[in-house]
């Protein structure tokens, strides 16, 4: 295909494409003449994915290439290509480690993933970027007085851990291809949020009338 009906397949403007393509985002097409190239399916895929990390997951070009790079790394396996790409995501500023807060929430974290047998923690060498936004999170509680014990924080951490298995099923029945299911899962995370902020809103808004609420 053309470059114009790469641009109408995909939704991205041919201007964005070739922006693209000069900042290595994109491979080059075949060259057909001096001015003009042929793009296949896999630059169609490609693009996709491209347009889920930086126009619906906010991630930054640098960081753009710096997952693609990975992604086309052959020894990595699918789990370490759809991880690259979500942690390239955005995930808030990082806690202040000056602060008391901190270090008691980075320990009760700890202790959440062990008691729930996640592969994460103290003993492992991998830190997710989301690891960091939990902590941040329990230790603005902490800070505020309110309640964020273990017991208090694992119901939402089991909830999630099985919210997890029909993500993924999400992922993989939209994809058939690996770059179609890391676009998946790029997309899908950034765009389901919004979606379960608003059904756990909707939720307790329900609870609060069965609870509380006038017969």
């Amino acid at each position: 295909m053309r470059l114009a009906e790469l641009s109408e397949r995909s939704g991205v403007s041919t201007a964005t494409i070739k922006y693209y393509l000069r900042e290595g985002l994109l491979p080059p097409g075949r060259r057909v003449t001096a001015t003009q190239a042929e793009y296949g399916e896999e630059h169609l895929r490609r693009l996709r994915l491209v347009r889920a990390l930086i126009q619906v997951g906010g991630v930054s070009v640098a960081s753009t290439r710096d997952v693609l790079t990975a992604l086309d790394d052959g020894s990595l396996d699918h789990n370490a290509r759809l991880g690259t790409a979500v942690w390239a995501l955005p995930h808030g500023r990082s806690a202040d480690a000056e602060d008391p807060a901190t270090e008691t929430a980075r320990q009760r974290a700890d202790r959440l993933l062990e008691l729930l047998g996640w592969g994460y923690g103290p003993t492992t060498d991998v830190t997710p970027p989301a690891l960091g936004m939990l902590v941040t999170a329990i230790a603005a509680l902490e800070r505020l007085g309110y309640p964020c014990a273990i017991e208090d924080l694992e119901p939402y951490a089991r909830a999630l851990g099985q919210l997890a298995v029909h993500d993924l099923d999400l992922v993989e029945r939209y994809g058939g291809t690996p770059d179609e299911q890391v676009e998946a899962a790029v997309a899908l995370t950034v765009l389901y949020e919004p979606v379960l902020l608003a059904l756990r809103r909707l939720a307790e808004a329900e609870e609060s009338r069965r609870r509380f609420g006038r017969a």
